[in-house]
């Protein structure tokens, strides 16, 4: 029950809102960034601290000679070590386990990340949230204010419904061109997405001594090897049963030596822990990759803009939807896109129907008439003239 209490305080995190009562600030792979991933982190972090699920995180073996709750201490706040020439060999006949035997000129390899996973998942979750965070506060709920009335389901009389789609057009209207910061404020934000999670990669890869980032391949490689030649790459880097080195003074004041076998269970969970997550990355990295690409060709490219209005905004011609990109900026662009997130495609037909209108007026009496001959005189004197030789 404890666990499960713990499990549920992390549902808020993928739990599904009503377009009523948040706003969409951000498209779906920056979302799969804060809230999938940093719940799936935090969920993590809760099962590896649930000690109640697979007993106690290390439980160690001795002579005898050192009680058993200090060798479990000493070797859980310390380190253990495995011997990975001793790896593949086989169990029961040459090693009592894998990864442990004769330890006379043997590499070591030396293993105390254990104690510290826990707080690695739960930083890493701040981590993928901070981009958002940050977001979120550049945003200053701009896109909630501004659909606020339309978002949603909620039912409202037509008079008011028309009166919001007014407003939002004219606020539209009278702030073209200055949403560039905004949309500076987005992209800087998506491309600490994808730093995020590059960067997650090569810190876990560090984290685990240089394991992490071969571990997803290694371990599909394991599966097509055959069952006599293999050594299971997660037992590796996630040793079950491991040695430990204990020393203290003896009854004559001369150093003694004890050794220690550790199960180590906690690494049952560790090893599909991080060969989840290595996959998740891998995935996450490359839609982020392409997130990075889309808003590229969003910002250099205007028939991408206009593709991107033409699947909301059908009943525009496409000639409109032409003159529209080009008379705003990309802050307006991605404002105007956003919007059409957050309200239903009626409202945001009318909305931009209405913003065209306002842009078309304003362009007409922008533009001048032709000016007439006596006008033109002035400039040239040979209009003049010859209006006059004409009259004789």
């Amino acid at each position: 029950m404890a666990v499960f209490g713990l499990v549920s305080s992390v549902a808020g995190f993928i739990k599904v809102r009503y377009l009523i009562d948040k706003a969409i600030i951000d498209n779906m792979v920056f979302r799969c960034h804060y809230r999938l991933t940093s719940a799936v982190l935090f969920l993590c972090c809760v099962l590896v601290t649930a000690n109640n699920l697979i007993g106690d995180p290390i439980s160690c073996i001795n002579d005898g000679a050192i009680p058993g709750h200090v060798i479990n201490t000493y070797c859980w706040i310390t380190y253990t070590f495995t011997l990975p020439g001793q790896h593949g060999r086989p169990v029961g006949t040459s090693v009592a386990h894998s990864g442990l035997g004769n330890e006379y000129n043997q590499e070591r390899t030396y293993h105390s990340y254990y104690q510290w996973v826990p707080f690695m998942l739960f930083f890493q979750g701040l981590l993928f949230y901070m981009p958002h965070w940050i977001w979120k506060n550049w945003e200053e709920g701009r896109m909630r204010m501004i659909s606020d009335g339309l978002r949603g389901n909620m039912i409202i009389s037509p008079d008011e419904r028309k009166g919001r789609q007014s407003r939002l057009a004219k606020y539209l209207y009278e702030s073209l061109n200055t949403h560039n910061s905004y949309s500076f404020g987005y992209f800087i934000c998506e491309a600490l997405n994808f730093v995020n999670v590059i960067g997650n990669i090569f810190f876990v890869d560090k984290f685990l001594g240089g394991a992490f980032l071969t571990y997803g391949s290694e371990v599909l490689k394991f599966s097509d090897m055959d069952q006599e030649n293999r050594s299971d790459p997660m037992i590796e880097i996630f040793p079950r049963v491991t040695k430990c080195t204990f020393h203290k003074y003896g009854a004559s004041g001369s150093i003694q030596k004890h050794d220690a076998l550790c199960v180590l269970a906690l690494n049952i969970l560790n090893e599909k822990i991080y060969i989840f997550l290595w996959f998740w990355f891998i995935l996450l990295s490359i839609l982020s990759g392409l997130a990075i690409l889309y808003s590229a060709a969003i910002v250099m490219m205007p028939t991408t803009r206009e593709a991107a209005l033409k699947r909301r905004f059908r009943t525009a011609p496409d000639n409109q939807i032409e003159n529209l990109v080009r008379r705003i900026q990309i802050g307006d662009f991605l404002m105007i896109h956003l919007l059409g997130q957050n309200i239903n495609v009626t409202s945001y037909s009318e909305v931009l129907h209405s913003l065209m209108s306002r842009l078309n007026e304003d362009r007409t009496r922008d533009t001048p008439s032709a000016p007439s001959t006596l006008e033109m005189a002035p400039i040239y004197p040979e209009i003049g003239k010859y209006g006059k030789d004409t009259a004789i």
